[in-house]
């Protein structure tokens, strides 16, 4: 089983920045069974630059749970499964971190879809998703927000499965 996630936060440090949006979808390797998604009220200002990028404004989240309310949800939702993302370094990353501050130390096995892609689809000019998407036809609906990054995700995830269908913990 595998827990698909995408995130939006105020900036690309986990150390400084925090999470404001995030979109789990669990699969069973052959479809997705299960899914979460929720606004995170970040305790901060969203920069305008993010807003911009993102759409999502203060106003958005100043009623969203804080993380600390949605721990214990996504903890259970991730449980005994893969965490996927695509440049999973970032996304584990912010949410490891936001545990961190909670005390508690979150671990999952990870894969990341930007190295699997690399091996599933040699010789491509870039890996990033927009472009990855592009290159194989995946429509993204509401990018960069976590529920839409998401579903473009578990697209690219469905097609490297069924490219290499052997894929393993070790592939990253």
């Amino acid at each position: 089983m595998f827990a698909i996630i995408d995130i939006e936060t105020t900036g690309g440090n986990p150390r400084r920045d925090k999470i404001t949006e995030i979109a789990v979808f669990i699969h069973d390797g052959l479809q997705v069974v299960d899914s979460y998604q929720s606004l995170i009220n970040p305790e901060r200002n969203i920069p305008p630059f993010i807003t911009k990028m993102t759409g999502i404004t203060d106003e958005m989240v100043r009623y969203a749970p804080k993380f600390y309310e949605v721990a214990k949800d996504i903890v259970e939702i991730t449980e005994g499964r893969v965490f996927v993302a695509h440049n999973v370094t970032f996304d584990y990353g912010f949410i490891a971190q936001e545990y961190r501050r909670l005390g508690y130390e979150y671990q999952r096995e990870k894969l990341c879809t930007v190295l699997l892609s690399r091996k599933a689809f040699p010789g491509l000019e870039s890996y990033s998703l927009g472009r990855l998407c592009e290159n194989l036809n995946i429509s993204i609906n509401d990018r960069h927000r976590a529920a839409g990054d998401c579903l473009a995700t578990v697209k690219l995830f469905e097609m490297i499965l069924n490219k290499s269908p052997q894929i393993t913990l070790k592939s990253c």
